[in-house]
């Protein structure tokens, strides 16, 4: 945990943004994977640890905004538990370590809730994304399942999110040091990389590094030799000479923060020629978009600049024609790279998602594109010091996508697919990296940089 101040002041910076009723966090519960006493590895829910950070399962917290006091709901172990468990803070101890002064059993959180309703206080939440909570929040308030989205506290949502996409200090430290174990994990793949081994080998030894470390990994492990598939979780190929491996990872704090890097290693122990043009392309929109990363500048603008760095490429490898900026504003460019260029991180790998990822990456002033490719830009907005986001392109040959735009006639002005059909094996290439927003400009998260440069990465690949 943080310091019991600042979850104190966490919370004194949310209240002031709202106006009166109760705020209303639901911590998470045990999950069962196939019956009840087996569960998945405890998470806490991210908006509950950022304002009440205690992680553990069945907790509730709510802010009073008339009243001015928080309560933390939640039972002391039993005698029975505590034989399975071994012995455990009270809630009382617990409240203190976040800065709370009461506390009551978590049977009462329907009654408090009943005599706000009765009352007409308003209610905040966020939106479920549990199917636990859904049915939790309707015996709580009273309507079905289906109505409880109606009562999502929109007034919240941007209330929170305004407040966890400025990164404290404190976050920053915790981001900074997880990066840590993210560079071992990646480092130990390309090392790794050589023909004959096995992804799911690989991916294991890398979920071991991030669980040696005290930690979790941060997402489901994307580690395939097919990088067109853009999250691609099998683990099941033989690693093969003149093929790519194409390896999306990170690790996970004790607190909870993440950590997300894509690197890209030959299996062969060097790039083709088309490999390391192809590569460099990437790596020049990556570099693109660090270099314009800076408070103000919407992150819409810096997507866009990055793509026309990734046509800029593909037109000297004869696969791309025509006028460069038209290619882009027609979404040409899509057909190679189908996402955005990156997203908020902290708490969330993708921050704070479930929140409304509209809301979260977007704002009156900047609009989500309807086009495909730019429309999965995940976060658009101008960027303001303190944000932490990914910059994370690359180029994908999917055969699939592929055939549709050839035979669908789409964009064929700016589309050479006769050159195209050359890299229908080629599979993908991204290259991320995390970054926080400073004063005039960015930095990346981390003590060091992931090897990046093809001959670095090389150099790491022969360092075992």
């Amino acid at each position: 945990m943080f310091d019991p101040s600042v979850y104190s002041s966490r919370r004194n910076a949310l209240r002031a943004m709202l106006r009166k009723g109760l705020i209303l966090f639901l911590g998470n519960t045990y999950s069962p994977i196939n019956y009840p006493d087996n569960c998945y590895k405890f998470r806490q829910d991210s908006n509950f640890l950022y304002y009440f950070g205690i992680d553990r399962p069945d907790f509730v917290g709510i802010m009073d905004l008339e009243g001015g006091h928080d309560i933390l709901f939640g039972d002391d172990i039993s005698m029975d538990n505590l034989i399975w468990m071994g012995p455990q803070p009270t809630i009382a101890e617990l409240a203190k370590k976040v800065g709370v002064a009461s506390t009551r059993p978590l049977e009462d959180v329907p009654k408090v809730l009943t005599q706000a309703i009765k009352t007409g206080r308003p209610i905040h939440f966020l939106p479920p994304y549990r199917a636990a909570h859904l049915i939790t929040l309707s015996n709580w308030l009273g309507v079905m399942p289906n109505a409880v989205k109606n009562y999502v506290s929109e007034e919240l949502v941007l209330a929170v999110i305004k407040q966890r996409s400025v990164k404290q200090e404190c976050e920053i430290e915790e981001l900074d040091r997880i990066a840590e174990v993210g560079y071992k994990m990646h480092v130990a793949a390309m090392q790794l990389t050589t023909p004959g081994n096995h992804e799911h080998i690989i991916a294991g030894v890398l979920e071991g590094i991030a669980h040696s470390f005290g930690h979790m990994t941060s997402f489901s492990t994307i580690l395939s030799q097919n990088g067109q598939t853009l999250h691609n979780e099998d683990h099941s190929q033989v690693l093969k000479e003149g093929r790519l491996l194409l390896v999306d990872c990170g690790a996970e704090s004790e607190l909870h923060y993440a950590s997300d890097h894509t690197r890209v290693t030959p299996v062969s122990g060097k790039f083709t020629d088309e490999q390391l043009a192809v590569y460099n392309t990437v790596l020049a929109a990556h570099d693109c978009g660090i270099e314009m990363s800076k408070p103000g500048v919407p992150y819409k603008d810096i997507h866009l600049k990055a793509c026309e760095k990734l046509v800029e490429g593909l037109q000297a490898l004869g696969i791309m024609k025509g006028n460069l900026q038209d290619s882009v504003v027609n979404g040409a460019h899509a057909l190679f790279m189908p996402h955005g260029l990156g997203h908020m991180m902290g708490l969330d790998t993708h921050d704070m998602e479930g929140l409304n990822e509209n809301f979260v990456g977007y704002d009156d002033e900047i609009k989500r594109s309807e086009q495909f490719g730019t429309s999965r830009l995940r976060f658009g907005r101008k960027l303001q010091k303190g944000f932490v986001v990914t910059v994370e392109p690359g180029i994908y040959f999917i055969p699939a996508l592929i055939d549709k735009w050839k035979a669908e006639h789409i964009n064929t002005e700016y589309i050479n697919f006769d050159r195209l059909d050359a890299f229908r094996t080629f599979g993908g290439i991204r290259l991320e990296d995390d970054i926080l927003i400073t004063d005039n400009g960015c930095r990346l998260i981390g003590k060091k940089q992931i090897p990046i440069k093809p001959e670095d990465v090389i150099a790491t690949m022969n360092s075992k």
